[in-house]
């Protein structure tokens, strides 16, 4: 099964627990976009945001965290009410973090850029519950997807499949019904989506059911 996650990056955060509310019964997750002004240039949550949103919704949490030192959050996170955090390949090696995430009874998520070659995280595979390809430079909403990331997702899901692994394949970044049927396609097993989804002009429920009826087809 395909999943959607929206992403409360283009929420209205003034009004995030209604925001919610409104997908609750049509998203399989939530993508929480965590950026520290440093590694991206942009400044979003901790998690003090995730421990609200956690007591208001039982969704999964998965917690991209686009900052320069994930370790030192991780047991804040966790507390918070985290299901998985999701870190990138290009701080170097992640089996620390990894390990970390693990005592922390987090799920385990690893994320490339788009200049970052698919080899770099290969030899991860096996020790994640997840894969995130990132289609856009992270750091902003609302960007133009990169078609190059069809290409690495098919190769990494032709690694995954190869070796038998389970890992769900994320992609994030430029996400619009019009190109979730190519995203599924190349092998992808979750679709984040923010400004299609809450900027949507029928409205966030509508827009969803327009990602499940594409991709059906």
């Amino acid at each position: 099964m395909i999943k959607i996650a929206p992403s409360i990056l283009s929420a209205d955060f003034a009004a995030l627990a209604a925001d919610i509310d409104r997908v609750r019964d049509e998203a399989d997750l939530l993508h929480v976009d965590v950026m520290d002004g440093h590694f991206v240039p942009n400044l979003t949550i901790g998690p003090p945001v995730v421990e609200a949103l956690r007591a208001h919704t039982d969704l999964f949490l998965d917690c991209h965290l686009m900052v320069d030192n994930p370790e030192v959050l991780l047991d804040d996170f966790a507390a918070a009410g985290a299901n998985r955090c999701i870190v990138h390949i290009e701080l170097g090696d992640p089996r620390a973090r990894f390990a970390a995430m693990r005592d922390l009874d987090l799920g385990v998520g690893l994320v490339l850029n788009p200049p970052t070659p698919v080899d770099a995280v290969l030899p991860y595979l096996d020790q994640i519950d997840m894969l995130l390809v990132m289609s856009v430079h992270p750091g902003f909403g609302g960007q133009k997807f990169i078609d190059s990331a069809l290409e690495k997702v098919a190769e990494i899901r032709a690694a995954l499949d190869a070796r038998t692994l389970a890992a769900e394949l994320e992609v994030d970044g430029g996400i619009k019904p019009e190109n979730a049927a190519r995203v599924v396609a190349a092998g992808a097993t979750v679709l984040v989506a923010g400004s299609a989804i809450f900027e949507d002009p029928d409205g966030p429920v509508a827009a969803l059911r327009k990602f499940k009826e594409a991709i059906r087809r």
